[in-house]
């Protein structure tokens, strides 16, 4: 691929700052970021209905007190999770908008 074509592509996909292994690179970090929040949310509605389940079966005795502790870990821990995303989320923007104002010569 030559530069007038590798220009031209960045043009068309809006990414004029970074080249395509950077832009890449920061999409497949986004995608890791949400696969990460999945996995603890995913976690959080286990642990969750973990503990609904144990309370509901369980009449007495330490297996209620821990199905009691599964629910406010599980939502702890979904908001852990979202916090982490979000974060995570802010600063892989900060670091894109950053690449692009350094290409316009702080622009």
């Amino acid at each position: 691929m030559n530069d007038d074509s590798n220009a031209d592509t960045q043009r068309n996909l809006g990414i004029e700052g970074l080249n395509l292994a950077d832009e890449l690179a920061i999409s497949r970090t986004l995608l890791a970021n949400e696969r990460t929040l999945l996995a603890y949310l995913r976690s959080s509605v286990a642990l969750i209905i973990a503990g609904i389940t144990i309370i509901h079966f369980t009449p007495s005795g330490w297996f209620l007190g821990v199905g009691f502790a599964c629910v406010p870990v599980g939502v702890v821990f979904g908001g852990i999770g979202l916090a982490r995303y979000l974060k995570m989320n802010r600063r892989i923007h900060a670091m894109r908008g950053r690449h692009l104002n350094d290409s316009d010569g702080g622009k």
